[in-house]
């Protein structure tokens, strides 16, 4: 018998965890009888009814499995936690929205184990509902982040992904505090197919990511893969000591040759706000890794469990 473990972070998601579930078990028929499934829901501290949903479902069905947080940690922390607790011998992240179409299942299961990849992931190839300057600024992100460092991140991509243990005991062995998952699936390698698939929009309920936190998710994942920030902020405090050291020799020329002293106090109290601007600016940079550093150092637990089943 192979084992298959579903993770399912949820968060706020009491309207969609019943569609999602009876979803999912229409598509598990189409696996052969020698698969049996671990369906684990995260439940990263709802303050709905998403937990008792779980509870009763767990009830009915002993493939349900649940993990209840103290408090909400956080989505990183929830795959963190399933990837952790899953016993299958195959695992899968998904979300309890049907953005992650259950549909896929098969053709990812069949792609490792028929087709020899050792993870499957998934992207969507149209971000159709979503609105423009989200859209926009999620591709720039990406063509930043991809310049930025030396893994592929994938436009697109989903945290739905199907694997292998192997995979999962690799990114669960990376034990960072600040977790960017798309990120660590990307740094451990191995050997993945990419599936793509028009987007979906969520069956229920409201997405839990504002413009705001995709902006801060953004930039951890940027600090958590890339040093490209401070670099460039070196170089552009050298490119202006250059500028500086060049319009000093420009000035005592110019006062040598025409006896005229230095004017422009206006201008002169621009540049020093521009160049102050951009001092606190790359300042705020290097608080950035340092404040990682701190979270890093102080190794908190990435989750405390309050109550589970497994």
């Amino acid at each position: 018998m192979e084992k298959i473990s579903i993770i399912v972070p949820c968060y706020n998601e009491e309207k969609a965890i019943p569609l999602f579930y009876e979803e999912l078990l229409k598509n598990l028929k189409e696996f052969p009888k020698t698969v049996e499934f671990e369906i684990l829901f995260i439940n990263d501290g709802s303050k709905d009814d998403t937990l008792k949903i779980v509870k009763d479902l767990a009830k009915k069905d002993s493939k349900v499995k649940y993990i209840s947080f103290s408090r909400n940690f956080g989505k990183e922390a929830a795959i963190f936690a399933g990837l952790e607790n899953a016993t299958g011998d195959y695992v899968t992240l998904m979300d309890a929205d049907l953005q992650d179409p259950p549909s896929l299942l098969k053709e990812m299961y069949q792609a490792v184990t028929k087709e020899g990849y050792d993870a499957v992931g998934t992207r969507r190839s149209t971000r159709k509902g979503e609105p423009i300057i989200r859209s926009f600024f999620a591709r720039l992100f990406y063509k930043l982040i991809n310049k930025m460092t030396s893994i592929e991140m994938v436009d697109g991509a989903r945290d739905y992904v199907f694997m292998k243990r192997i995979v999962a005991d690799a990114i669960i062995s990376l034990k960072e505090y600040n977790r960017y998952t798309k990120g660590l699936f990307s740094f451990v390698g191995f050997n993945v197919k990419w599936i793509e698939y028009k987007n979906v929009q969520r069956v229920a309920g409201e997405t839990k990511w504002s413009f705001w936190k995709l902006t801060k998710y953004a930039l951890e994942a940027i600090t958590a893969f890339s040093t490209t920030p401070l670099i460039l902020a070196s170089f552009i405090g050298i490119l202006f000591c250059i500028i500086s050291f060049l319009l000093i020799l420009v000035i005592i020329g110019k006062t040598i040759i025409f006896g005229d002293p230095t004017s422009g106090w206006p201008s002169l109290v621009c540049i020093i706000f521009m160049l102050s601007g951009i001092q606190l600016f790359f300042l705020g940079i290097i608080g950035q890794y340092l404040a990682k550093t701190y979270l890093e150092v102080k190794q908190r637990p990435i989750y405390i469990i309050k109550d589970t089943n497994m």
